[in-house]
């Protein structure tokens, strides 16, 4: 389960609970949808690899649909996620136990200015969806992938 759709079961469950009432996934149709479960899991497939790792059709395959409807799929669920976007992505707040642990971490391992810090520390990278069209040879990482490092 984690390896095709790189989430936990519970975590799965979690986005389901919240996307599974958006209108995106009402049809008036004859044609019904693939149920929201489905739905997400072929978002997640498709999410968790990059570049050439997965193609439409190894999807497609692997969840027994079309090529279309893995489309649809992938762009129903997003819809869903981006509208969810701040039940799914927020900052941790500033006098919760989860920052200070993590501003105790900074402090012990950075320099003295980022003890304040929590976000990222030296060493992270930020992964990039392509090549940047200038220098990108120069954002070619060691993971064989093009990010941003955190200085």
């Amino acid at each position: 389960f984690r390896q095709k759709l790189h989430v936990n079961p519970e975590i799965f469950d979690d986005i389901l609970d919240y996307i599974s009432d958006h209108p995106i996934f009402q049809n008036q149709s004859n044609n019904s949808q693939l149920s929201v479960s489905i739905q997400l899991a072929i978002f997640l497939n498709r999410a968790g690899h990059y570049g050439n790792a997965i193609t439409l059709e190894d999807v497609a395959q692997w969840a027994g649909v079309s090529v279309e409807s893995v489309v649809n799929c992938t762009n129903r669920v997003m819809i869903a996620v981006l509208d969810a976007h701040d039940q799914f992505i927020c900052f941790p707040a500033g006098n919760s136990e989860d920052t200070d642990l993590a501003c105790k971490f900074a402090e012990s391992r950075t320099c003295p200015e980022w003890k304040g810090g929590f976000l990222a520390i030296d060493g992270s990278t930020m992964d990039l969806f392509t090549k940047p069209g200038y220098y990108g040879e120069t954002f070619y990482d060691r993971k064989s992938k093009y990010s941003l490092g955190c200085q």
